[in-house]
């Protein structure tokens, strides 16, 4: 049976961004060789199940991670109303980096280099927010991405870029497709065969946790 031994939960942290303060579950391995910051898809939060699976089989590799609401509670009454928040992917992509300056002052975070994690929707915010802080964020994941949604970001990204799509989402996987050819960074498409948008089917989110696990190792560690 694994050791929990070396995990470190520091659970519920609360994250200043603007005038505004975010909720966030920050974990951190013993040692930890780099901090991995979740985006989540439009409606979900930092509660999504998917991104909590993926980020357990992170820490258990020594990365910390940090999963975070976008959006305030009386934001997401808002977006619940209009939907209007969830795709403003430039107010989400701020978010994003107000949580990695954050981190870079935070005295059990400050020496860590930084990844995004992003999913959906999600993951066009991560792109923003590495294209505007290039040398602020090391490596990207992105799962079931919308890329098309930071098309004009993309030349300016530095980080090594890893888009993962399920081989039954086609609309997706020409979106990514296509936004690889805007990409100059490192970067990789992977299609994990029989999956859908959300990674659904036995084994596949399995996978995708197995191949961002790789990337950040790679790149991040």
């Amino acid at each position: 049976m694994r050791s929990t031994s070396k995990i470190k939960e520091e659970g519920h942290v609360r994250i200043p961004v603007g005038k505004v303060i975010l909720g966030g579950n920050l974990i951190m391995p013993k040692n930890a060789k780099g901090i991995v910051v979740f985006a989540h898809g439009s409606g979900s939060s930092r509660f999504s199940p998917r991104n909590h699976y993926v980020a357990k089989i992170l820490q258990n590799k020594g990365f910390a991670t940090l999963l975070m609401d976008l959006l305030t509670m009386e934001e997401e009454l808002i977006d619940m109303q209009t939907g209007h928040l969830r795709f403003d992917i430039e107010f989400l992509a701020e978010r994003l980096v107000g949580a990695a300056e954050w981190l870079k002052k935070n005295s059990k975070t400050k020496n860590l280099r930084i990844g995004y994690f992003g999913a959906s929707t999600g993951a066009g915010a991560t792109l923003i927010a590495a294209a505007k802080y290039p040398d602020d964020v090391y490596a990207i994941v992105s799962r079931g991405g919308r890329p098309d949604l930071a098309m004009h970001y993309l030349p300016k990204i530095k980080a090594p870029t890893l888009v993962i799509v399920g081989g039954n989402d086609k609309a997706i996987i020409e979106m990514n497709r296509a936004a690889m050819r805007h990409l100059h960074a490192v970067k990789k498409l992977e299609i994990v065969p029989g999956a859908s948008h959300l990674f659904e089917e036995p084994g596949k989110l399995e996978e995708v946790a197995r191949l961002a696990a790789g990337w950040f190792n790679r790149y991040l560690g």
